[in-house]
């Protein structure tokens, strides 16, 4: 339920200009510092595993908040939370920009993350009080329309940013684009709040943030301090209590984060595959390559926003065109070709090996963004269609939390997996390192830091290392290509036909709710 006790103001499409303006601006917050990343260590200095943390960071702050950032708006109010939101990632961005070492630009980021989180969440809900029907509709699909056009050119603009004037004019430009959503947005955007809300669920909340940093931190750990650390083998453990912690708090609630309920739905289950799919399968490209395209490609940074066309700009196009097809072809279906496509994609792109023309990546690359395209714009619906109506707004909250989890996660697991294909590629050589320089080794090399990895172990030749990288990421892709497949056949074989839903009623969109 949510409060439309006032008419809608005049200026509401300038508040939705607004949250469009955020929407582009969000994923250009975590593709642009993948492309800055090795000028930022450059400039900066600090250990891969420090530098890993710029994109880490964000992402596991913004997945692990953006539940309690709508819950907020919902209690506190939509105009309220999305001006504390703006603000801080205003302010949090401009000190990004100003950080004078990687350690404070990791801890500044994360805060970015959380700033991020509450003022799309908040933003989303507010454009979904000022329209009705079908206006609502074409609102929030502009709205993601806005996402894929920010991941479509987000690493071009930060590319000619960076090439231009430095990787601190990435983060000055989010923040002008922070102001600007001030300026226009808050005046006119009208208070609303949900008239049910009774309360923030906190400890659902604190657990799901707790296990989600828990299990982050331990997968990226892993490959530096070994499997049986004591500290490692704690995180996981302790990830695992909290999980179940916060399965049990969401039963007990009366208004729950998360209504756990809905996964009695065995198409609700199914479609988790999706976001699954797509993060293996886009999501860690689009992370890995910037890093191989400058460090071990010696690309420039503009070069890879070029690089990542083919990748990228089928998801500003190819969802409006899956959308109509849908009309004729059951989604399911799309999205499971989609998926065969890309994960063929991510196939190709496993055997381009190193020093290859830049030509060759094109074909995989494309193949991969118009794969994963297809589901993109079919999946929130896909969530929604398969539960009864009057669930459809916590559907949508559940999706999108897990879609944003799965990728940080997705994002950790495959920089342990490249740690770990390292230090086997290499064998012998590793183990005559001392342990704790054996692991930065694989870990410099899995990040593509190969100049990092000679100065750790001198007496392990430069082409021996660029080889290991190359069979690191050939395995990790062929790993990520598995996950595509076999999400791909769980997608054909679940929601290949179309079911009613058990109720007609509008649809209520409760973020957080």
């Amino acid at each position: 339920m949510t409060d439309a006790s006032h008419p809608a103001p005049a200026g509401r499409h300038l508040v939705l200009a607004a949250v469009f303006l955020v929407a582009v601006t969000m994923p250009l917050s975590f593709t642009g510092p993948a492309v800055a990343t090795p000028a930022i260590g450059r400039d900066l200095g600090g250990e891969l595993s420090l530098l890993t943390w710029i994109v880490n960071g964000f992402m596991l702050a913004f997945g692990s908040t953006i539940m309690l950032g709508g819950a907020l708006a919902d209690q506190y109010g939509r105009k309220r939370m999305f001006r504390i939101g703006a603000i801080s990632f205003t302010l949090t961005s401009l000190a990004v920009a100003l950080s004078p070492s990687v350690l404070i630009l990791d801890f500044l980021r994360a805060l970015q993350g959380i700033a991020a989180a509450i003022s799309i969440s908040a933003g989303f809900a507010a454009v979904a009080q000022d329209y009705e029907g079908a206006d609502r509709t074409r609102a929030l699909g502009l709205l993601g329309t806005g996402f894929g056009i920010g991941l479509a050119f987000g690493p071009l603009i930060a590319g000619a940013l960076i090439g231009s004037f430095g990787w601190r004019a990435l983060f000055v430009a989010t923040a002008l684009a922070g102001l600007l959503t001030l300026l226009v947005g808050v005046p006119r955007m009208r208070e609303t709040r949900d008239p049910g809300a009774i309360g923030i669920d906190r400890w659902g909340a604190a657990s799901f943030t707790a296990m989600l940093v828990a299990l982050t931190f331990g997968i990226i750990l892993g490959p530096e301090r070994g499997w049986d650390d004591t500290l490692v083998v704690t995180l996981l453990a302790g990830a695992a209590v909290l999980l179940i912690a916060f399965i049990a708090i969401e039963n007990l609630q009366t208004r729950p984060m998360l209504d756990l309920s809905l996964f009695r739905y065995a198409r609700f289950v199914s479609v988790q595959a999706l976001p699954v799919a797509v993060a293996y399968s886009f999501i860690v490209p689009f992370i890995l390559l910037p890093a191989r395209f400058i460090r071990i490609e010696g690309m420039d940074e503009l070069q890879v926003g070029v690089m990542l066309l083919p990748l990228s700009l089928p998801i500003a196009t190819i969802p409006f065109v899956a959308a109509n097809i849908a009309r004729w072809i059951p989604s399911g279906i799309l999205a499971g070709l989609g998926l065969i496509l890309a994960g063929a994609g991510v196939l190709l792109l496993a055997f381009v090996p190193v020093g290859a023309a830049p030509t060759t990546f094109i074909l995989p690359l494309f193949m991969i963004g118009a794969g994963a395209a297809l589901p993109w714009g079919l999946m929130d619906d896909l969530a929604i269609s398969v539960v009864p109506t009057e669930r459809a707004g916590m559907a949508t909250g559940i999706f999108g939390t897990m879609r944003v989890a799965g990728e940080t996660v997705a994002i950790a697991i495959v920089g342990a997996l490249m740690a770990a294909f390292v230090t086997g590629g290499i064998g012998g050589s590793v183990g005559d390192l001392p342990v704790e320089i054996a692991s930065q080794f694989a870990n410099a090399v899995a990040g593509g830091g190969l100049d990092q990895a000679v100065a750790l172990a001198p007496s392990i030749e430069r082409a021996i290392a660029t080889e290991a990288y190359g069979a690191a990421f050939r395995n990790t892709m062929l790993i990520c290509s598995a996950i595509t497949f076999t999400a791909a056949l769980i997608t054909l074989v679940t929601l290949r036909t179309r079911q009613p839903r058990k109720r007609r009623e509008p649809i209520m969109l409760e973020i957080g709710a």
